[in-house]
């Protein structure tokens, strides 16, 4: 009997260990969520559903996807010009870009089929929620002579794009020691229409002019 004790014993621990590894991973998971992930989960949600009427919280928009482009004409002629775009990006977002090809040639810019002109990044996640916390608390604020960016940029299927002129507004950015280039950000949201993606995008932070 003292032998089938122990042999019952011994099963159940590996069973009890998995489980308190199992609750300490959940606990991870809620701490490492970003504070504007934590704030669209807690407020921004009922606040829409209220707004719009939904029937359930699964029917308010959020946030895709954020995509980084960066166009570099000089690359054609200069190689390092490549790099640093992409190096900038990388630091910018926490994430490598992918390099961009052209899709066909151009003799008017000297341009060869398949020849590498930009770079780009797909942000989902934890990533896209601290990219965007970034874009709308230090780096817009920092552009000079700032007065919001501009309602008119949504494409009438709830997505956002917002050119940035100089990456140097990111703090990340050394601008003593970069060549300055801009990018343009694309939000993609999972808004039915431009009215709800506004809604969200302002709610979030966005300081869009008044």
């Amino acid at each position: 009997m003292a032998e089938e004790k122990k042999t019952t014993a011994a099963k159940k621990a590996p069973v009890k260990k998995e489980t308190t590894k199992k609750a300490s991973k959940g606990v991870a998971a809620k701490a490492d969520m970003n504070r504007l992930e934590k704030k669209y989960k807690e407020e921004i949600v009922p606040a829409l559903v209220k707004e719009f009427g939904y029937t359930s919280v699964m029917q308010a928009p959020k946030l895709e996807k954020i995509v980084l482009n960066v166009g570099v004409g000089e690359a054609t002629s200069n190689a390092k010009a490549l790099e640093d775009a992409v190096a900038n990006i990388a630091t910018i977002c926490g994430q490598r870009p992918v390099v961009t090809k052209a899709k066909k040639s151009i003799a008017t810019f000297k341009l060869r089929q398949g020849q590498a002109i930009g770079c780009k990044v797909t942000l989902r996640g934890t990533r896209m929620y601290e990219f965007f916390d970034k874009l709308v608390s230090i780096a817009l604020p920092r552009v000079r002579d700032f007065r919001g960016v501009s309602k008119n940029s949504f494409d009438g299927h709830g997505n956002y794009t917002l050119g940035v002129k100089e990456q140097i507004i990111f703090p990340e950015i050394d601008f003593d020691k970069v060549t300055i280039h801009g990018l343009d950000v694309v939000i993609v949201t999972t808004a039915q229409s431009d009215k709800e993606a506004f809604s969200l995008l302002d709610k979030m932070g966005m300081p869009f002019k008044r």
